[in-house]
């Protein structure tokens, strides 16, 4: 019967083959005296040894011989060494793709060789299929994993040796189990006993079920039935992942329905054009996508007319986007896919897009997005649908998927929108968006890159970007000595050590009200407030703006609980602090009061926007130490420990405030509002303290310019082209309106008043400017005492410069922040003031200088 080839047995009892030249076989053929046999020893090791055939094995193997025989008579040649039956016929039509069969891989699972096994190992050998055997659960799971067989008979009949429909769900839950046929052999059952059902084969993971018979004839006609039935429609269904691969990276949107308008399919081309993911509308009606004003209402019983015929429809369509009720138009081709009896089984329909423009027009379109993308203003893009046009090189729509997020951020959807316009854009625009991801993808989209932000030895402006915007925290080891804190977090002061006077607005001082007739105009002088009240300025001005704006109204509360609060959150700001004492928060207050009256803030905040800016304006430095973020970080104070170092004094104020205002309910003025009223006005109020800081100040402004002023400038435009409207028209105040551009407008509000020294009139610039220098020197004094780093230090009273530091903190900081505050809320007052101080202040500078 031919020489016997190479073969082995791992540890796990599987056999495998050697490829031999002379058979196809991966089993040995038996000789007529000597039957060679594979064992395992004790030691693991692979034996092979030979032995004369017992007579009962020597029968079944000329019982084998005759079956040979007999096929051979049947159209099979017959050779001396081995008989052949090879399938050439392995080319296989799935529409219009034609596929390749490959060689068949067969891994048979039986526990012992026998009959069964023997006409299943000689049936695929004279089919020429590759044929492998396990002998044990384990060993074929590890050829299975190994080999990815098309097809594998596992024996069913009463085996004690492994559980099979265990062994058939284990091979199914691996990922390569899903274009694999198993088959289960089972007991032949007597035509007089009744059939047991095969529901518990079919729910382990069996395609199919073949009762034994050993019969080789009957054994390839198995296979052949395999072959040509389950095996190949696993190879068409493996044909369909090409498919869904190709639709996935096409740049048309597709969507695939069912003859009910169904929807079963979208690609991510769909996504992109519709703002909606495919888990989004999987099963919804695709009638509902198309309900928009634009498309005709008997749009969709047109195109089903046409598509029941068996033709096409094409034409213009508009297709809903999750992002607003106004459709997207395209020209879209709805094609039928027919089943039997010509009835309508699929709906296709393909949105292209839209039509070309010329290369120096999307070069120009290009420029205008990437300006735009700066700006924070809508982008536009057009796409191509060919690859290469006017000889300019295209590419392939890039990073797919890579932000096809479950949950989808706003920065997320612009970057989709530029990899979107990148696919098939020229190389030159491909270039130039790649580096605007590069930005995009950094997680401070608005704070800046200093790249030479002053001129050199400018160490005035180093000093002061290094200690307020990125506070230069520095560690160094403290000696034990040095241990001891100088700031520690003093105890808030409670309602009831503090006097309460019984004198309320009308009762004031008649200097103090002499004083605070003034209060609405910008040139109002708190330094005399501050002066006539013994430092208290906080509570007189307080009592009279909350008045103006009507605060004790909105919180239910009596004059006497808001003047009881307004002396206890007084009361624990430092009086011993130069610059950030109630005299400072009563600056902030005004000034906030101020802003508040502007026309565009009066149009665009509501009353509850208007008490939380000046709650917030109120307790935004209460308990302030006199010491910078840097400062309280690099001691390693309790503050800074409490709150990770993140906006310490920010977050201390903010929460400083609400401690004291809930200790006692004579002072809390929050006690009669609703948990929905008190909510809104604790996050505001929260928001706009922690607003304050200096480290987050570029992020805030770039963020309201972009979001605020670019919106208002374009609908401002828009209305002068169209004749339309006034720059504050109601299309302006709905804009910016909405809870975003709202808080953006508090947290700009609450930041231009903190810092607004610089726009007050000349002699209160100068003071203010005097005082906050006397701090940083005794901030600076302490961190060398204390060997501490110096956070800022030009500011050493010995040889600082106070005009330098003033003309460094305007141009860095003021200038932009209130050119938009400005344009914003019209305050030309400020501006004028800030011109004439920058004046004085560069005049001194050059003065020194000289």
């Amino acid at each position: 019967m031919g020489c016997t080839p190479s073969i082995h047995v791992n540890q796990t009892g599987v056999v495998y083959c050697r490829d031999s030249d002379e058979s196809n076989s991966p089993r040995g053929s038996y000789s007529a005296t000597i039957h060679t046999h594979i064992i395992k020893t004790d030691s693991s090791e692979v034996t092979s040894i030979s032995r004369p055939i017992s007579p009962g094995k020597q029968k079944r193997k000329e019982y084998r011989e005759k079956e040979i025989s007999t096929v051979s008579n049947n159209e099979v040649e017959t050779q001396t060494t081995s008989i052949q039956m090879k399938n050439t016929d392995n080319e296989v039509t799935f529409g219009p793709m034609k596929l390749k069969q490959k060689n068949l891989s067969i891994l048979l699972v039986f526990a012992k060789e026998d009959a069964q096994s023997d006409g299943f190992w000689w049936a695929a050998d004279k089919m020429g299929y590759k044929c492998f055997i396990a002998h044990n659960a384990e060993g074929a799971l590890e050829c299975y994993l190994d080999k990815h067989h098309d097809v594998v008979i596992i024996d069913h009949r009463s085996n004690k040796a492994f559980d099979p429909e265990a062994l058939c769900r284990s091979m199914r839950a691996t990922k390569s189990s899903d274009h694999t046929v198993i088959v289960a052999v089972t007991k032949r059952i007597a035509p007089e006993k009744e059939e047991p059902s095969v529901l518990s084969l079919l729910k382990a993971g069996f395609n199919k079920r073949i009762p034994e018979n050993h019969n080789v004839n009957s054994c390839i006609n198995e296979l052949l039935c395999l072959e040509y039935g389950e095996v190949r429609s696993q190879l068409k269904l493996r044909a369909c992942s090409a498919v869904f691969s190709a639709l996935d990276n096409i740049s048309d949107a597709v969507q695939i329905c069912n003859e009910d308008n169904q929807i079963q399919y979208v690609n991510p081309a769909f996504e992109r054009l519709t703002g909606y993911s495919a888990e989004e509308v999987i099963g919804k009606d695709a009638t509902e996508m198309a309900r928009v004003d634009r498309n005709k209402t008997d749009l969709h019983d047109s195109i089903n007319n046409q598509l029941k015929k068996g033709k096409f429809w094409e034409g213009t369509y508009h297709t809903r986007r999750k992002s607003s009720d106004v459709g997207v138009s395209s020209h879209c081709v709805f094609s039928p896919v027919l089943g039997p009896g010509g009835k309508l089984f699929h709906i296709v329909s393909v949105q292209k897009t839209t039509p070309d423009t010329s290369y120096s027009d999307r070069i120009k379109e290009a420029e205008y997005n990437l300006a735009n993308v700066k700006l924070g203003l809508p982008v536009s893009f057009r796409r191509r649908s060919s690859g290469v046009a006017h000889g300019y090189p295209r590419r392939r729509e890039s990073l797919a998927k890579i932000h096809s997020m479950t949950v989808e951020a706003p920065i997320t959807k612009v970057i989709n929108i530029i990899n979107a316009a990148q696919e098939n854009s020229p190389i030159t625009v491909v270039q130039a968006l790649d580096k605007v991801l590069e930005i995009l993808r950094t997680s401070q989209l608005y704070s800046p890159h200093f790249v030479q932000p002053m001129k050199e030895g400018d160490t005035m402006t180093s000093d002061l970007v290094g200690g307020l915007v990125s506070q230069n925290v520095k560690r160094q080891l403290i000696t034990s000595s040095q241990e001891s804190s100088s700031v520690s977090h003093s105890k808030p002061v409670s309602g009831h050590h503090i006097h309460i006077p019984n004198n309320l607005l009308s009762q004031m001082p008649a200097e103090v009200i002499e004083i605070l007739e003034l209060e609405p105009s910008w040139d109002f002088n708190i330094i005399s407030l501050e002066k006539a009240t013994a430092k208290r300025p906080l509570v007189h001005l307080g009592l009279k703006a909350m008045a103006r704006f009507g605060v004790c109204d909105f919180l239910r509360v009596d004059e006497m609980t808001v003047m009881n609060w307004l002396n206890l959150i007084e009361a624990n700001y430092h009086s011993t602090n130069s610059y950030h004492n109630s005299t400072h928060a009563a600056d902030v207050l005004h000034a906030t009061a101020f802003f508040l009256t502007r026309e565009r803030n009066q149009a665009v905040l509501d009353q509850m926007d208007q008490v939380a800016c000046l709650i917030a304006a109120i307790i935004h430095d209460v308990d302030h130490p006199g010491y910078t973020n840097a400062f309280l970080i690099n001691e390693k104070n309790p503050l800074a420990l409490m709150y990770n170092d993140q906006a310490v004094l920010e977050n201390h104020h903010a929460a400083l405030g609400f401690q004291l205002s809930w200790k006692d309910n004579s002072v809390n003025i929050f006690k009669n509002l609703t948990r929905d009223e008190y909510t809104p006005l604790r996050e505001t109020i929260i928001d706009m303290v922690l607003a304050t800081e200096m480290k987050q100040h570029f992020e805030h402004l770039n963020k309201f310019v972009s979001c605020v002023n670019k919106s208002t400038l374009k609908l401002e435009e828009t209305s002068s082209m169209s004749g339309t409207g006034s720059p504050d028209s109601m299309a302006i105040i709905n804009q910016l309106s909405t809870p975003e551009n709202r808080s953006l407008i508090k947290r700009m509000l609450i930041k231009c008043a903190d810092v607004s020294n610089p726009c007050r009139t000349t002699e209160m610039c100068i003071e203010w400017a005097k005082r906050i220098a006397e701090e940083y020197f005794i901030q600076t004094d302490e961190e060398k005492r204390r060997n501490l780093p110096v956070v800022m230090p030009i500011f050493d009273r010995k040889t600082c410069s106070i005009p330098k530091s003033q003309t460094s903190f305007i141009d860095f900081f003021i200038n932009d922040m209130f050119d938009a505050w400005d344009y914003f809320c019209d305050i030309p007052d400020l501006m004028t003031h800030l011109q004439e101080n920058y004046r004085y202040w560069k005049e001194k500078s050059e003065e020194e200088a000289s």
